[in-house]
């Protein structure tokens, strides 16, 4: 089951925590990410994912960029759990909040110690991009877009 949440939400909150320590553990970094972090004042909606019994599993958000560009923030899917399908779940559901809008494409930043999660968007239609807004500059960043007006996600 995915859920629209707030920001604040407990168990949005434990996610996200979760998934800075992974990436401060990946790139060796308390802050590796070269843009503004996501906050309450900046995020359009965010979703987590529960499993059976009601354990929360994973996370992802929206940021909007202006003119019907979203970025994906904040995606996150406890390890136990990859692999399963959570993570498609996580992503198809603010993909279809951006659509049920208007917007008209999703931007993504990961990074090189991230093979796993380049590999995920490339599955689920994102190409590479140059870098973007604050991520033009850093030649650690991975960029991808996918249009979503009129393609449907992937997965369904």
């Amino acid at each position: 089951m995915i859920k629209q949440v707030p920001w604040g939400d407990a168990d949005a909150v434990a996610l996200r925590a979760r998934q800075r320590a992974e990436i401060a553990e990946r790139y060796g970094t308390p802050d590796s990410e070269p843009g503004a972090a996501p906050s309450a004042a900046d995020i359009a909606v965010f979703f987590v994912a529960y499993d059976g019994d009601g354990a929360a599993v994973g996370c992802g958000g929206l940021r909007s960029l202006g003119e019907g560009v979203g970025e994906v923030k904040r995606m996150y899917v406890v390890p136990d759990r990859r692999g399963s399908g959570v993570a498609q779940g996580v992503l198809a559901a603010p993909e279809d909040w951006a659509c049920g809008r208007g917007w008209r494409s999703l931007r993504l930043e990961t990074g090189g110690a991230q093979p796993d999660a380049v590999r995920f968007y490339t599955r689920c239609g994102y190409a590479r991009i140059p870098g973007f807004g604050a991520y033009a500059d850093s030649p650690s960043s991975l960029c991808f877009e996918r249009l979503l007006a009129g393609t449907p996600h992937p997965s369904a």
